[in-house]
């Protein structure tokens, strides 16, 4: 029985479980790389990036806390509206803490500069994004992001903590959506 949404959208796989697991490697060997000998502390945007999270920390082998916020922008909308509002915000001092922002998707990195530009407000060591998928393409802000899974095309996406009006994140792959609706 799929899982996939069967109500005149057609949805096509566009990376499967193991390309996913492949990237995450690849990201965290490059964390475990810089961030050999420190603490990190991760902050996870959700809803969407916890899945991606999860992952992340299982194959990080530097001491870790994580830390959520959820933001929101976009509504039950499939663009930003670009007005960002706190929804949960996090719970840690991040003074002198080495950050680390997690991130499943960036589109037009809104979200992600108002989020970046208030962290840094509380002076932590240093403060960096991490994204599975970045949508370079639909940047209309620049968001300083140093850790890139994949660059891809202006797709809807859902799997993989994406969700379709909060379905089909525990989706394994991620699909795309061929017939918009």
């Amino acid at each position: 029985m799929s899982m996939l949404p069967t109500d005149e959208r057609n949805f096509t796989k566009y990376l499967t479980r193991e390309e996913i697991d492949v990237s995450v490697r690849e990201i965290a060997s490059r964390l475990n790389k810089d961030y050999a000998g420190k603490k990190l502390l991760l902050i996870c945007v959700l809803k969407g990036a916890y899945v991606f999270c999860a992952d992340l920390v299982r194959n990080l082998h530097v001491e870790t806390e994580v830390e959520f916020v959820r933001l929101s922008s976009y509504g039950k909308a499939r663009s930003s509206s670009g007005t960002v509002t706190i929804l949960q915000d996090i719970a840690t001092d991040i003074r002198d803490r080495h950050v680390l922002i997690v991130e499943e998707i960036i589109d037009s990195g809104r979200t992600l500069k108002f989020l970046y530009e208030r962290l840094k407000t509380s002076n932590p060591a240093s403060v960096e994004i991490v994204t599975l998928l970045d949508k370079k393409m639909k940047r209309v802000v620049e968001v300083p992001v140093k850790y890139v899974g994949r660059e891809i095309d202006d797709q809807f996406l859902i799997g993989y903590g994406l969700d379709l009006e909060e379905k089909c994140r525990n989706l394994p792959d991620i699909y795309y959506l061929t017939y918009p609706n």
